[in-house]
């Protein structure tokens, strides 16, 4: 597999597991830093979007079916498939939980002292006032998702690009042989 493939799967499967550890840390108490600043999620999308881009790009190149990607992906070595399955399983796994514990409530904020949530039942849609304990879990829980959401969509993109890389390689030696 060439050299490029292996950095694109690299960098997208090394971002992914920063993410959804960060996603992770949610649970322990207290909030993650910079919870009131909105440049890291800014820094994270620009960060995502032109390597997921280049990722299915690269698939697309690559003119192969699920299937073969299917294939490719197993002829992976053992242990990238197992970090690529972990980090995926995860994702889910905080995505699940993340929408589970949140239950109807999103979009936390502070105003003069006061929290205020999002509520989604429907018989009570709009902004709310809450206490300070249950606007710090909606905030975690949003985090949570929040982190969660990218973190799986470059594991995804570590998937892709690993799989095209190694159906070229292949390419590569049935031309040459």
């Amino acid at each position: 597999m060439e050299w490029s493939f292996k950095l694109h799967g690299g960098t997208a499967a090394g971002s992914s597991a920063l993410l959804l550890l960060l996603a992770a840390l949610t649970w322990l108490p207290g909030t993650l830093p910079l919870t009131g600043s909105k440049w890291p999620m800014a820094a994270i999308v620009v960060f995502l979007l032109p390597v997921f881009a280049t990722a299915l790009v690269r698939m697309f190149l690559s003119k192969a079916d699920r299937h073969s990607m299917w294939l490719a992906f197993r002829c992976l070595p053992g242990r990238v498939q197992a970090v690529l399955g972990a980090l995926v399983i995860s994702g889910a796994v905080l995505m699940l939980f993340s929408t589970a514990g949140a239950g109807n409530r999103q979009a936390p904020e502070a105003k003069d002292g006061r929290y205020f949530v999002f509520e989604m039942t429907p018989d009570t849609r709009g902004t709310i006032e809450v206490s300070h304990s249950e606007y710090e879990a909606v905030l975690e829980s949003d985090q949570r998702f929040m982190l969660a959401i990218p973190g799986l969509l470059l594991a995804g993109a570590a998937y892709v690009v690993l799989a095209a890389g190694e159906l070229r390689r292949a390419d590569a030696g049935f031309r040459s042989s």
